[in-house]
């Protein structure tokens, strides 16, 4: 099996006439936790958008294996992004919906499966993510780590090859924030899944990254791209060192 999951190459995103980020170049490996960090607004969740289908970039590719997405038909684009699955920073799911029908959702959309395996399959991925009997809650009736794994449910509903989290630990505790982090490593390890995150929270870069890139809104480009460990002892690049480690290695610079 071909180890490469996803490359970027030569990609420039732009709203307009304004470039947000230019010359990516990357490649997330089978079984990466692979994390894309960077300051505020260096376009860390805009570069998750394009990888997921909502955004065309300027210019560049993104392969998921041999695969263009931007140069696929839609109906081959719909094909290759049915492979994922996406959980957004708000966990949006839909208030309306108890958690089994939030669930139950895509497979509904996308699968001609009878009610009773969607019933079955809906019970085992809530009881992945610690949910089990949660079933008939509306996501009003839980907690906001509740609600990121039941987001997460659901964004695994398909059994994706590839998970796209976009800062999954925001407006969590930091217990949470920690379970959080263990279930994605169990689900990779179990489900061999891979997973692309965008987070800027050091805690969960440096317990579960595996991979990362790092983004710069002033360079307009990456800085960095490696292992977050790697990069931490290695990079002599300023801002990634002030990133990762919050400043505190350059004060005795200063």
């Amino acid at each position: 099996m071909n180890p490469v999951c996803l490359t970027v190459k030569n990609l420039t995103m732009s709203y307009g006439d304004f470039v947000i980020q230019r010359d990516l170049n990357f490649t997330v490996n089978r079984g990466d936790i692979f994390i894309i960090m960077g300051g505020s607004g260096c376009g860390k969740s805009t570069l998750l958008r394009h990888m997921i289908g909502l955004h065309r970039p300027q210019q560049g590719e993104i392969f998921f294996g041999n695969e263009s997405l931007w140069q696929a038909s839609a109906e081959n684009q719909r094909r290759i992004l049915q492979r994922t699955g996406v959980l957004f920073q708000s966990g949006a799911l839909l208030s309306s919906m108890t958690l089994a029908e939030n669930v139950a959702l895509p497979m509904t959309e996308a699968r001609n499966w009878s009610a009773k395996k969607v019933r079955e399959l809906v019970a085992y991925k809530l009881a992945l993510v610690g949910l089990a009997g949660f079933e008939d809650y509306y996501p009003a009736e839980i907690s906001g780590g509740m609600q990121k794994r039941a987001g997460l449910a659901r964004a695994m509903a398909l059994d994706p090859e590839i998970l796209f989290f976009d800062e999954p630990s925001a407006g969590l505790d930091p217990i949470s924030a920690k379970l959080l982090d263990d279930l994605i490593l169990s689900l990779r390890d179990t489900l061999s899944t891979t997973v692309v995150m965008v987070t800027h929270e050091l805690a969960s870069i440096f317990a579960i990254g595996s991979n990362s890139v790092f983004l710069d809104a002033e360079a307009g480009t990456m800085l960095a791209y490696g292992p977050p460990q790697q990069l931490l002892a290695e990079s002599q690049d300023i801002k990634v060192r002030r990133f990762l480690t919050r400043g505190q290695d350059l004060i005795g610079d200063s």
